[in-house]
């Protein structure tokens, strides 16, 4: 996992690309690289977590004048090699190494080969292609101004050079023959599976071998384990591969979260971490978590301080670190879903908010692990197992089926844990650990006319909450461009 940093125009002082890539270096303090020629410059800092000696970047294919930087994780970057063959002299055991030489024989197809999480700028002796993976895992900005393009992992890097900032779309690449291409969609379906016993085993085979590919690493990979569904399956299925497994878990004295973690990391034997913080804690690191975020969100902002303390307790112990995202909107795990009784209606909004995943839930677990120079990875949503999924008839997704959510991802794993801990109420990340109305209760105390002074100067603020977190967020990030980069989570009663 690294933060990358493209430039393409016309150059100005190589020192003054250096500071921002500075602006990354959380993301990647263990090396650092740069290339510059006469139209680009890249950088990147790298956190080293496969071919941990050798694989330093830029890659460079002096003899096709290819340079290319990537942050993310390439899982079929063996199957790539070996198809290959000897068609390509590999410089090292990096899975990133292998874009170059699908690149050279895909050109602009290139991205659509790679099964990761990845966000990449690759020159070439004429032009450069740059792409981001099909859910948005990874992050990835541009930004403009007369002279030059900029392709940036945060905004921060981009803020005080561009004139215009936006969001690399996730599941595209761009070329400058083309501009944005999509090669990623979402699987429409239109044969679905209805029978319950099919649905689950392939459930059952299919995050099995999601959750094997993402142990690929030359490092130490634990889990974040709050002792709801998603992450306890995860931290079972890891237990399976692998003999020693850390856990950690976070939250307020007493919180639910610490309670049903513990619970968990006993019954499968994993050596288990707490960090219990106090609310005095939250609002130390509360700037912290915003200048790193990159939102003032509430809900964002109120999820991202426990992940804040989970991520920088796990940074102690391991460099890579799986999580349990993207298993509601998957499995259709929102409390509101439960008020959907149409399963054409129901599919259709799962995949809305499969699509907006990159800019809410994933951006907390990129940013908050990065703060740390830790590499967060999704078993939940590798692409076979979002067609899996989306390929299940949404009937049996629905609350109104067997009265509860998310009843195939339990019934699948029933035997894997605990019966309190499968057949747990549904509870958000934030109220488990105890801290979803700290912040809350801190704007109530701003007046209601500043409020109202800052929606009329047409800040986009929708309550106090968020303009408690906004005062932070404009110190460290003030850019007319801002506000159109806020993802924001649109999940509404049906």
């Amino acid at each position: 996992m690294c933060g990358i940093l493209g430039i393409f125009g016309e150059l100005e002082e190589k020192t003054h690309y250096e500071s921002m890539l500075r602006s990354l270096k959380h993301r990647g303090p263990d090396d650092r690289g740069v290339v510059q020629a006469d139209s680009h410059f890249l950088g990147h800092n790298r956190l080293s977590i496969v071919d941990v000696e050798k694989g330093h970047q830029p890659f460079q294919s002096k003899e096709n004048q290819i340079s290319l930087v990537c942050n993310g994780e390439i899982y079929n970057f063996k199957d790539l090699r070996n198809e290959l063959g000897k068609d390509y002299p590999f410089q090292t055991n990096s899975d990133n190494e292998v874009i170059i030489p699908i690149f050279q024989r895909e050109r602009k197809h290139a991205a659509k080969f790679l099964d990761g999480m990845f966000s990449f700028v690759l020159s070439d002796a004429n032009s450069y292609y740059v792409a981001r993976d099909p859910i948005g895992i990874k992050p990835l900005y541009y930004g403009t101004e007369d002279k030059c393009i900029y392709f940036a992992s945060e905004v921060k890097a981009l803020v005080d050079v561009a004139e215009r900032i936006h969001e690399f779309p996730h599941g595209h690449f761009f070329h400058p023959t083309t501009r944005f291409q999509p090669y990623y969609q979402l699987p429409e379906v239109h044969n679905f599976i209805t029978d319950e016993e099919e649905a689950i085993k392939r459930i059952q085979h299919t995050l099995r071998r999601s959750v094997r590919k993402r142990l690929m690493s030359d490092v130490p990979v634990g889990v974040f384990l709050s002792g709801g569904l998603d992450s306890s399956l995860i931290a079972a299925l890891m237990k399976e591969e692998v003999e020693e497994l850390h856990s950690f878990s976070v939250g307020l004295p007493n919180s639910a979260d610490l309670k049903a973690a513990r619970i968990v990391a006993d019954h499968l034997g994993t050596i288990h971490h707490e960090c219990i913080y106090s609310e005095d804690e939250m609002a130390e690191v509360l700037p912290k978590v915003i200048y790193h975020l990159e939102s003032y969100d509430a809900a964002l902002v109120r999820s991202a301080v426990p992940c804040y303390f989970v991520s920088r307790l796990a940074s102690e112990f391991v460099k890579v670190i799986l999580t349990g995202e993207g298993s509601d909107e998957l499995f259709a795990g929102y409390s509101y879903l439960a008020d959907y009784h149409d399963p054409d209606a129901l599919q259709k909004e799962s995949m809305r908010i499969l699509n907006g995943l990159h800019n809410i839930n994933l951006q907390r677990v990129d940013r908050m692990t990065m703060a740390h120079s830790l590499e967060g990875r999704v078993p939940f949503l590798d692409t076979d197992l979002i067609r899996t999924v989306l390929s299940i008839s949404p009937h049996l997704k629905m609350y109104c089926t067997y009265g509860i959510e998310k009843w195939l991802l339990r019934k699948a794993f029933e035997d894997l844990l605990p019966r309190e801990i499968v057949w747990r109420d549904k509870m958000e990340f934030a109220h488990g650990c105890g801290s979803s109305t700290v912040f809350e209760r801190q704007a109530e105390k701003i007046p209601d006319g500043e409020l109202h002074n800052a929606t009329k100067r047409g800040l986009p603020l929708t309550n106090k909450e968020e303009l408690l977190y906004y005062k932070v967020f404009q110190k460290f990030l003030d850019h007319p461009d801002m506000p159109n980069l806020i993802g924001r989570w649109q999940g509404t009663l049906h």
